[in-house]
């Protein structure tokens, strides 16, 4: 899979809305992985340019990730087949509509998946390659977990898996290879990287978490997120619990990615996965990248 990827291990950086920008993406492709870009909230000026700043930091491969449910979709996709890239990640719906055009364009397309149902659908897509992503991760969930799903999906399809949720080591990278993965995606262990360019004070929050700090909000409004727990996490479960209407659950929420990704730890989401009780401190990508691949 590094050969069809065109990295050096088999790693894949998640996409992390709004965070993960060219600072963090080159340096996880200079370390030997494959940096993601985000392309939350960017129109497409503001990904050309992010694209070319990824370009000017390493000449490395390097990923896009199409979050499907954006609103602007059709004009970032036709975009990326006139400029392509080496990569593309999707997420949150079926890439079905561009697939082929995006393949056609000399770009890998790998498709981040929640179930077996899905990933079969992915594979005949014709998709390069899956990410089986567990509900122990940080951000948008689905309902089952890494250990049960990577073992499931493997069997299911013949395409190269990786796996994601709950991996921040070489212990993990060596529990998704038992599974049957060829490789990882790591998100979480990659907040707390000196080249994340999220306020100092959402890395501590990371830091301090423990095994138990994270919780799942958006159930009724069939958007699940796993974050860590915070004034703003109990005050949504509270007010769904009452019975709070869809537009004041958003009122809650919209724009608290920023809020946290700005430094207000109080009412922001701060998307974590499940393994950020695991973290201890702020690295280096270089540093993050070698606890997961240490025998190089």
């Amino acid at each position: 899979m590094t050969t069809i990827l065109g990295t050096k291990y088999p790693l894949i950086q998640g996409a992390l809305a709004q965070i993960s920008l060219p600072p963090l993406v080159a340096a996880v492709s200079n370390a030997g992985g494959l940096g993601v870009l985000t392309t939350t909230n960017m129109d497409v000026p503001a990904l050309e340019a992010a694209i070319a700043a990824v370009r000017a930091q390493t000449d490395k491969p390097f990923g896009v990730n199409l979050m499907l449910q954006q609103a602007n979709m059709a004009e970032i996709v036709p975009y990326l087949i006139t400029h392509p890239v080496p990569v593309v990640t999707t997420s949150a719906g079926t890439p079905k509509a561009f697939c082929q055009a995006i393949q056609a364009a000399g770009t890998k397309v790998v498709a981040v998946i929640p179930s077996v149902k899905v990933a079969v659908k992915m594979a005949a897509l014709g998709v390069d390659a899956l990410v089986a992503e567990g509900m122990e991760s940080g951000g948008h969930i689905g309902t089952e977990t890494t250990f049960s799903l990577v073992q499931q999906v493997t069997a299911a399809v013949d395409l190269p898996v990786f796996a994601a949720g709950g991996i921040a080591d070489a212990a993990g990278v060596a529990a998704a290879k038992a599974l049957g993965a060829v490789g990882v995606q790591v998100g979480t262990a990659f907040l707390v990287a000196t080249e994340t360019p999220i306020a100092q004070a959402y890395k501590d929050a990371v830091i301090a978490a423990t095994d138990t700090g994270t919780v799942v909000t958006g159930l009724a409004l069939h958007d699940a997120v796993r974050s860590l727990k915070n004034p703003l996490t109990t005050a949504y479960l509270e007010a769904e619990a009452a019975g709070a209407d869809a537009d004041s659950l958003h009122g809650m929420l919209d724009g608290s990615l920023t809020r946290a990704i700005n430094g207000d730890i109080a009412h922001g989401t701060l998307m974590a996965g499940q393994i950020a009780g695991k973290l201890t401190g702020v690295a280096p990508v270089s540093a993050i990248v070698a606890r997961l691949f240490p025998e190089d």
